[in-house]
């Protein structure tokens, strides 16, 4: 997928996540948010698939684990979704280290507790 279309795609998630926001406000379940993100890009006939599963391989070898993507946007934008009070370093870690292990170029982690969206939408970026 070239950049222009990724950007493009970006453009949609911000959009659709502050339509999300602006309807629920803060302090719901990130579940609740998901859902509701889930249906805003749907609407917008983008692909978007939730709770996908990301098999942990270490050393080229399955261990049986797997870790959950909250959104995975035309099976190329990882979407991981918070409603808490304060983004930490571990929450900033999980979407990139979901970037590495799925090979993805482009992330966001969308905090859905806060007064503004634009406070809470981060980009990451893995060789982008």
């Amino acid at each position: 997928m070239n950049n222009h279309v990724l950007n493009r795609l970006s453009k949609e998630i911000l959009l659709s996540s502050i339509e999300v926001h602006q309807n629920l406000g803060p302090g719901l379940l990130e579940s609740i948010y998901e859902l509701c993100l889930l249906k805003e890009l749907h609407s917008k006939n983008i692909r978007v698939e939730n709770q996908v599963f990301l098999p942990v391989l270490y050393k080229g070898e399955d261990l049986r684990k797997d870790f959950r993507i909250d959104l995975l946007v035309e099976r190329e934008i990882i979407v991981e979704i918070k409603a808490v009070d304060t983004i930490i370093s571990v929450h900033e870690a999980q979407i990139i280290s979901y970037l590495k292990l799925a090979d993805k170029k482009l992330g966001f982690l969308v905090n859905f507790n806060v007064p503004k969206l634009k406070m809470g939408f981060r980009r990451f970026v893995n060789n982008f």
